[in-house]
């Protein structure tokens, strides 16, 4: 049983409050209705408790609907927002309602007031109007597909981590998982010519991918998620590697495989000391960054070339690529820096769209961080220096202490050199700013205890720009700029003194 939806919008064919809620459990599956009172969407008592095998005493006098579950009682008073939850206050989204001869709770009832007390697993999934009851596995998985020249990548988020496998038969590919039922979240869109449809499979616990007239190879690895999910990512290699007439340049494709064969996703032995890189999508959440003249959010533009060029990364150098942000969230620009400190990166790339009250303005600029604002101690940091103190057995020790403000300030001459390769590289595919490469006390670099530069990919309130930059065309050119810096950068270190081991 797989319950998918298409997109974001889950119950796209009624109104939420029309559409019943699905309940799973080990005897199968039935609906659970709304009904929506006074503005809220409600659950008729008497379904829960046919579905519950509940007891329900009404105290005119007390004015107060008794509920015994277990030996246990949940106390409603009407016109309160309340439970009594064995003794124990629970708010509730809105007060039980009388209709007729019927009572009306609000839907996480189940989940705050009634879970609590039944001595078996509930779980109510608003978004996706399910109750699961029991010893049932039904994993969340939201999917996207990405085109990446010469091929188009699935990805499938699985909360929680759920055993899987990925096979081929015949025009299609099919991902099986172990669980009950798969609350899923399928893409609309397609890229026809390698993967024309993702769609619920003949099981119940089946995604099947149908593949286009280009296919042929895939490849499918496994990558750690936030808390104890997965990241199922799914290739599907085009047969030659030839741009299609009107396109814009392709990142080469990986080497052929077969199909049943498949080889590993990654060059487990990167060159140069670069094996992780994290990727920073300027703004999001409430802070929408610059705004198009057309209403395009700089936010926007930055988190879709973030995820583009984690994709380019990973397939083409297989490094370790982390987003500081994967949606549209709030993230405090030394939050930042601090997750690629905490994840030993070897290189940060910040990227931003650029703003100007002159409309005219455009092209890319990158900056790096200048310790002009930094005083003596940047100097000092910058030039290797250290602090000799006091040990507990005599004498003294040499020791760098690196206040957060100048963990960026020793990494200076290989940011200048990322810096120079990422600006030497976008020349070749984008339009440049004429000052396209600049120092700035930049607050996002300055905790980054790696090479760090800010890539402004263009100016966003320049009209033609906008258009550009929610471009497909253009966010791959950027993309292949981009990874070409890493390589260049990565090339450079690899032949400098100490070679990878800087």
């Amino acid at each position: 049983m797989l319950l998918a939806t298409l997109g974001n919008t889950p119950t796209a064919q009624a109104p939420p409050s029309a559409a019943p809620y699905t309940v799973l459990s080990r005897e199968g599956r039935r609906p659970l209705p709304t009904r929506t009172l006074a503005g809220q969407e409600m659950f008729a008592l008497d379904d829960l408790v046919r579905l519950f095998d509940l007891s329900v005493r009404e105290d005119t006098a007390a004015a107060a609907l008794t509920i015994t579950v277990r030996n246990q009682t949940i106390v409603l008073s009407p016109g309160q927002g309340l439970a009594s939850v064995a003794g124990r206050l629970v708010s509730l989204s809105a007060a039980p309602v009388h209709e007729g001869r019927a009572w009306f709770v609000p839907v996480d009832f189940v989940q705050r007031a009634l879970a609590p007390v039944l001595g078996a697993r509930v779980e109510l999934r608003a978004r996706s109007r399910l109750v699961l009851l029991g010893d049932i596995r039904v994993p969340r998985i939201a999917a996207r597909i990405e085109p990446l020249g010469t091929l188009a990548r699935l990805t499938l988020e699985v909360a929680p981590a759920t055993p899987h496998s990925v096979t081929q038969e015949g025009p299609r590919l099919l991902v099986r998982f172990e669980a009950d039922a798969l609350d899923a979240t399928l893409p609309a869109s397609s890229v026809p010519d390698l993967i024309q449809n993702v769609r619920p499979g003949d099981g119940p616990a089946v995604v099947v991918i149908d593949v286009g007239p280009r296919f042929g190879a895939f490849r499918a690895s496994d990558l750690p998620g936030d808390r104890g999910s997965t990241r199922i990512v799914i290739d599907v290699i085009a047969q030659t590697t030839e741009a299609q007439p009107g396109t814009s340049p392709a990142l080469p494709a990986p080497p052929p495989a077969s199909p049943t064969d498949q080889p590993p996703l990654f060059d487990v032995t990167p060159t140069g000391g670069v094996r992780t890189v994290v990727i920073d999508a300027g703004h999001g959440g409430t802070e929408a960054g610059a705004t198009g003249p057309g209403g395009t959010f700089e936010k926007n533009v930055t988190l879709s070339l973030a995820r583009r060029l984690k994709a380019a990364l990973e397939a083409r150098l297989g490094v370790r690529v982390i987003l500081t942000r994967e949606g549209d969230a709030t993230v405090g620009l030394d939050e930042r820096a601090a997750l690629a400190n905490n994840n030993k990166a070897d290189l940060f790339i910040s990227l931003h769209a650029n703003a100007s009250v002159r409309p005219v303005a455009s092209g890319a600029e990158v900056f790096y961080l200048s310790l002009e604002d930094y005083g003596d101690a940047a100097q000092r940091v910058a030039r290797g220096e250290s602090e000799a103190l006091p040990v507990f057995s005599g004498g003294t020790r040499e020791i760098e202490l690196i206040l957060w403000e100048m963990a960026q300030a020793r990494y200076i001459a290989d940011s200048a050199t990322l810096a120079q390769a990422v600006e030497a590289a976008l020349r070749d595919r984008v339009p440049m700013s004429p000052r396209a490469l600049q120092q700035a006390p930049l607050r996002v670099l300055v905790g980054a205890n790696m090479p760090a530069v800010l890539v402004e990919v263009g100016f966003i309130t320049n009209v033609q720009q906008e258009k550009q930059l929610s471009s497909d065309e253009f966010q791959t050119l950027v993309v292949q700029g981009l990874v070409e810096s890493v390589m260049r950068f990565r090339d450079v270190r690899a032949s400098a003194p100490g070679g990878a081991g800087r």
